[in-house]
């Protein structure tokens, strides 16, 4: 049993995406991958080391943000399947939202000259929020147009290798600017911070509406296309959010779809929150050295994206999800024996461990559509912005919940900011995060893929149900 479904032959299929369609999508998420990776690596290390909060504070910062993730991702994802508008549902939110996403993201990485330290937490917290909110507004609705700009099944995956290359590749830009910042600026860690979150707000501008302009065209002709069968993608749901949610829990395939995400995810978020201090730490390497750990994790993944893609179409999705994660398991096996000095190992290691990290990336995300689909032929409703919403959800959550938990594993055991001796209790909880912890995740992750039940045979048999319903 397999994920995928055979390459559809372009001569017979008109409507397949043209190159631009793609690259104008995939840069959309330039911005996403810029500011989501800064946040991975760094946050919690900026607000410890230069911001000047405790590790608890820090954690409670990250939590909070999650915490009105849980309310504003579903009802964003609601409000956008029930927008209708001449421009569709999705880009009206993407363009009125896009340039606050920015100016957010700025001010998540400015410290405030308050000497209270509780004003400068509430400032944090303050600034946390607005910014998941903005990027809600912006990535959710931007997320749903892989569903709606074509219904064939591998050019969704493809799609989603194109989305996520850019994604990767902003978060590689990211940590190229902060490695030369860092080496520029080693006596301002503030001015440094500052200067590279102002370049991710002002590229993540740019690059989402390059890609309102680039796939609008696309869109309405699918809209067109659609309304021809009999289905429509402006008829938002008229179901009321609880219904909504008892709907896709009921689900049975999006809930292994969570599960598979949630737990790589997890696993993924884990070990970035981790690097900075594990690198600094317990490897006794400088700062720069934690970006460049970073640069060859993500800088690797951008060309495993399309090596996923060839993979997924020869294997199936869940092929290529076992041969990902299998290996991923046993990078960090090695990471957790990794002992001080071992350098080039550590970053061979990190060399190894980007395919799995690309497999995280695209797998979830180019199956997510086919559940879609299926919930349609079952019950006549077209809910992208809502499944959508709680995939992001998760993304969030886990990359909150990543970060909380190293933040207070650091507080519990005892790390001192800015010590250059830490007590063995936060060194070996620094090992456990980067080993043992992430390979619990990513084992489970593997046996709910195994379980996947929407195979090439049953999507193909959902199609068909949709164009027959449509007709009646």
């Amino acid at each position: 049993m397999t994920f995928n479904s055979p390459a559809a032959n372009p001569a017979q299929n008109p409507n397949k995406l043209t190159l631009p369609t793609k690259l104008a999508y995939g840069l959309g998420d330039v911005g996403a991958g810029m500011t989501s990776n800064l946040i991975a690596f760094f946050s919690l290390f900026f607000l410890v080391e230069v911001a000047g909060l405790t590790q608890g504070a820090a954690a409670v910062v990250s939590l909070i943000g999650r915490v009105w993730d849980g309310v504003n991702d579903p009802m964003v994802g609601a409000m956008s399947d029930r927008t209708q508008t001449r421009w569709g549902r999705r880009y009206p939110w993407m363009v009125i939202t896009t340039i606050p996403f920015g100016l957010s993201f700025v001010m998540m990485w400015l410290v405030p000259d308050f000497t209270n330290s509780t004003l400068r937490l509430f400032y944090f917290i303050a600034a946390y929020v607005l910014f998941q909110t903005f990027f809600t507004t912006t990535n959710l609705p931007y997320t749903t147009l892989t569903a709606e700009l074509t219904q064939d099944y591998d050019d969704r995956t493809e799609l989603t290798a194109f989305r996520l290359a850019f994604s990767v590749a902003g978060a590689v830009l990211v940590l190229i600017l902060g490695l030369i910042f860092t080496q520029q600026f080693p006596d301002q860690p503030r001015f440094a911070y500052g200067l590279l979150a102002s370049i991710c707000g002002v590229v993540a501008i740019a690059t989402l509406l390059i890609c309102v302009f680039g796939t609008y065209k696309r869109a309405q002709e699918q809209s067109a296309l659609l309304r021809s069968q009999g289905r429509s993608l402006q008829e938002g749901t008229r179901m009321s959010l609880t219904q909504q949610l008892k709907v896709v829990f009921s689900t049975r395939p999006f809930l292994y779809v969570v599960g598979i995400y949630l737990c790589s995810w997890m696993a993924l978020q884990i070990t970035a929150a981790i690097i900075p201090f594990f690198v600094i730490s317990w490897m006794q390497l400088p700062q720069t050295s934690a970006y460049i750990a970073a640069l060859l994790v993500q800088g690797t993944a951008i060309p495993l994206m399309f090596v996923c893609n060839v993979i997924s179409r020869r294997m199936g999705k869940r092929g290529l999800y076992f041969i990902g994660t299998g290996s991923w398991l046993v990078v960090q096996t090695g990471l957790f024996f990794l002992q001080p000095g071992q350098t080039g190992l550590m970053y061979g290691l990190c060399v190894a461990a980007s395919f799995g990290v690309a497999t995280t990336y695209v797998v979830p995300w180019s199956i997510l559509p086919d559940v879609i689909e299926l919930d349609e032929a079952n019950t006549g409703e077209r809910r992208e912005g809502l499944f959508y919403a709680f995939m992001t959800l998760l993304q969030k959550f886990g990359l909150g919940v990543g970060v909380a938990l190293v933040g207070l594993a650091l507080e519990v055991t005892g790390y001192e900011a800015s010590a250059a001796l830490q007590p063995a209790s936060a060194l070996l909880a620094l090992r456990i995060a980067i080993g043992p912890l992430p390979m619990v995740l990513l084992a489970i992750g593997l046996v709910l893929a195994y379980f996947y039940p929407i195979t090439r045979e049953i999507h193909a048999e959902t199609l068909l149900r949709l164009v027959e319903r449509h007709r009646e």
